[in-house]
């Protein structure tokens, strides 16, 4: 199994821009470690969840990622996952029982047009009661239109290589913002479109250039649109940060969509690894690459320098352990949650415009393959636990006293101390690395 850092790196190494953009300079001077927690992150600070649609609601229709998961039959097979669909309301009341003020789901273009010329109404209105839990739970829902999959007849007709799949991908964009526009949602347009590319390319041979001009079409078009139905809305399409990679990895597709982001959305989970590393070039489970919490820091300097002011949203952060074990390092959910809020604390100190962050996931779900990556707050069995129960994490009580709090309080020392620079995000890291007290 590919983990999702070299699925980015390898889809970065194919999509590599023949130029690089030069790094703008901030003016913001760096606080002293002491002081940046004081001040915590603000009482409008977005906290949140997130969960994609195919990845935990189960009750699959046919999809692309139900065909490549039957033609791998070394993956393991999707079941009903933890079955959000039947769940919906309690994971909803999990979340708004930590404070969170962000609920984030997928609105599945399979599950809403099964066929080309059909919109299935019941789906419409299980969306609809699902927006209308985090509405009424107090929350506010982030809605993503494409998280990587696309209805069965869509696969047929060749997905991404077929010259009308903008055109079909907007008109179902538009039928699910026309639905939901009136609940004031922040939007995601396309879940980290490079790694996109990389499963379509490797699923489906398509082409990576190709594909990639096309989702910037869809999301810069679609864009225009949300602002004509919703004027004040939040848009953004978030980008799966590369260590040590990202201009080469993402910078392709933020110069074809920056213009139309109202927020630069960033998913962040691993530190760096030096090509040609022993541990590099071995295959592993995500739970054994490399955590360097203070990378996130680095992740949200790199895009206040490109965009200086834009607010910066982290859309996925999380943790990944194997099967719900403790990790071998004896870094905890909670560890690692409270020294990641720590480093947002530190980049609102020196001055970036961090505005949000949702943990990923609020439930563990299917990790596009497997079900041993766990990343969820409250862990489920799928393989073994037909109730499907929701079980807390040692990170639920943590990020419920994060968000009543605004973030870790001041004087906090991080639990694990910043890597060796080269292991951070080179070659900022090394630049200026950061230094707790």
């Amino acid at each position: 199994m590919r983990t999702r850092l070299q699925r980015l790196a390898l889809a970065g190494l194919i999509i590599m821009a023949a130029t690089l953009l030069p790094a703008a300079t901030t003016t913001a001077t760096p606080v002293a470690p002491a002081a940046a927690t004081e001040a915590g992150l603000g009482p409008n600070f977005w906290w949140g969840v997130a969960a994609s649609g195919f990845q935990s609601e189960g009750d699959a229709p046919d999809s692309n990622w139900i065909r490549y998961i039957e033609a791998n039959p070394d993956w393991d097979r999707y079941a009903d996952s933890v079955d959000f669909r039947a769940q919906y309301l309690r994971d909803i009341e999990l979340a708004a029982g930590l404070g969170a003020k962000v609920f984030r789901i997928g609105i599945e273009w399979a599950r809403v047009q099964p066929s080309p010329d059909q919109w299935d109404e019941s789906a419409f209105v299980f969306y609809d009661k699902v927006v209308k839990a985090i509405v009424d739970a107090g929350m506010h829902p982030m809605l993503t239109l494409d998280h990587w999959v696309y209805p069965g007849w869509a696969a047929e007709q060749g997905g991404w290589r077929n010259p009308g799949m903008v055109e079909q991908w907007l008109a179902s964009a538009r039928v699910v913002v026309d639905r939901f526009a009136a609940r004031k949602p922040v939007w995601v347009t396309v879940n980290e479109p490079v790694a996109y590319v990389m499963h379509e390319v490797r699923q489906n041979d398509t082409d990576p250039e190709q594909m990639l001009d096309r989702i910037a079409e869809a999301h810069n078009t679609i864009y225009d649109y949300i602002h004509r139905v919703q004027p004040d809305a939040m848009v953004t399409s978030n980008v799966g940060y590369v260590a040590g990679a990202e201009e080469e990895t993402n910078g392709p597709l933020m110069r074809r969509i920056a213009a139309k982001l109202d927020f630069i959305g960033v998913d962040y989970y691993f530190g760096h690894e030096p090509p040609g590393s022993v541990a590099a070039d071995r295959p592993r489970g995500m739970w054994e690459l490399p955590i360097s919490p203070e990378g996130i820091y680095f992740a949200l300097q790199h895009y206040s320098r490109l965009y200086p002011g834009k607010p910066l949203w982290i859309v996925e952060n999380g943790m990944p352990t194997e099967d719900g074990k403790p990790r071998a390092d004896g870094y905890t959910r909670s560890n690692h949650l409270s020294d990641t809020v720590y480093w947002l604390q530190r980049a609102k100190a020196d001055g970036m415009n961090v505005i949000g962050y949702n943990y990923w996931s609020i439930t563990d779900n299917y990790e596009w393959s497997s079900y041993t990556p766990r990343f969820g707050l409250y862990t489920v069995d799928v393989r073994t636990d037909p109730s499907l129960r929701r079980t807390p994490t040692d990170a639920v009580d943590t990020y419920r006293r994060i968000i009543a709090t605004g973030g870790v309080p001041a004087g906090y020392v991080p639990v694990r101390a910043p890597s060796d620079c080269a292991l951070v995000d080179p070659p900022a890291s090394c630049d200026a690395p950061v230094k707790v007290p």
